[in-house]
């Protein structure tokens, strides 16, 4: 089963509410869940959350863990850095195929944020193609593997989207799709369409109602400061062809706008690069045009040394946790990072 939708779009609700049903028809499930997403399904019977604030675990506890039908277990990565994250899926997921030969358990492999893992030829190898029983969730369906995509008859599942390399590898995973493709930009948030790439769907995008959640949707919020973007999407400050610094998180940013000449900060807040980066990197419209604001106040009102200041106190304040929460003023979190046609601050 593969979900795609752009970042927002209900993806990991939906395959949550999935979750629920396979967890309560007695169906044996681990879900490899890099943000956390997943933590509340812990409120179901049967179901072991590992990971998070404890340690990952390793290949005995999970052997051990896995061992009886009626268990489901969440590898909760949210507190992992992104580079151990990748790795360790790596080196799980392997143990997991070979756990399910050997004893036919889990039942079924979810992969979240499947694009962080799968993206390379090699990748595939991850994924047994004769166990037809994974879960694949992402955003970046145009950078899951190929051979991943292609193994096997895949339930193809969409949510919201509007991205048109995204609109277009999913065009891909069936012939004719391309006509009809673009009503996936309609769907609305509570709505998904199962593709034409089964006999169920009839050669037709089928639309459909998600149905209401028995669990929250748990959202970490605080993971946009550590989220890695790609190259191409980072913000490189300064002007030239020396080489620049480069921030590709949250994070890295904040720590560059503190330590960048001040010269350089005037020309980024004349040219609006620091909000339309923030815009189109991580689609977040409320803290981009807070951003934008204090990009046109007149330099001699508000200095480039404060501006930044005052960018980094609006970052700070709507994802860094307070008192044991994150702090969001003006509404929900964004959407996790996209690609933009064009990365400003290049």
């Amino acid at each position: 089963i593969l979900i795609g939708g752009e970042p927002g779009s209900g993806k990991s609700a939906l395959a949550g509410l999935l979750c629920e049903q396979l967890i309560l028809q007695g169906y044996s499930l681990c879900v490899i869940d890099p943000e956390g997403d997943f933590a509340a399904l812990r409120s179901l019977p049967g179901v072991v959350v590992l990971g998070g604030d404890d340690p990952l675990p390793n290949a005995r506890e999970l052997t051990r863990t896995l061992q009886y039908p009626d268990v489901s277990v969440v590898i909760d990565l949210s507190r992992t850095p992104h580079a151990d994250k990748v790795q360790y899926v790596r080196a799980v997921l392997p143990l997991i195929n070979t756990l399910r030969r050997r004893t036919g358990l889990p039942h079924k492999i979810l992969v979240d944020e499947a694009h962080y893992f799968l993206r390379d030829s090699h990748d595939h190898r991850l994924i047994d193609p004769d166990l037809a029983s994974y879960v694949v969730i992402t955003y970046r369906l145009s950078s899951v593997s190929r051979e991943v995509l292609a193994q096997g008859d895949t339930v193809a599942i969409s949510c919201r989207e509007t991205d048109t390399e995204e609109l277009a590898a999913l065009a891909s995973l069936c012939p004719g799709l391309e006509s009809r493709v673009a009503d996936l930009a309609t769907l609305q948030p509570s709505e998904a369409a199962l593709l034409p790439t089964v006999e169920e769907a009839g050669g037709l995008v089928r639309r459909f109602v998600v149905a209401a959640r028995l669990t929250s949707h748990v959202r970490h919020r605080q993971k946009y400061l550590d989220v890695p973007i790609g190259d191409a999407q980072a913000f490189v400050f300064g002007e030239g062809t020396r080489p620049r610094p480069r921030a590709r998180t949250l994070r890295e940013f904040l720590h560059l706008l503190a330590t960048v000449d001040a010269a350089i900060v005037r020309g980024h807040l004349d040219r609006h690069d620091f909000s339309r980066w923030i815009e189109h990197v991580f689609r977040d419209g409320r803290l981009a045009a807070r951003v934008r604001a204090l990009e046109l106040q007149p330099h001699d009102q508000l200095p480039p040394t404060h501006a930044a200041e005052a960018i980094a106190q609006a970052i700070r304040a709507r994802y860094e946790p307070a008192n044991g929460s994150i702090a969001h003023p003006d509404g929900p979190a964004p959407a996790a990072p996209a690609s933009p046609p064009d990365a400003p601050g290049r």
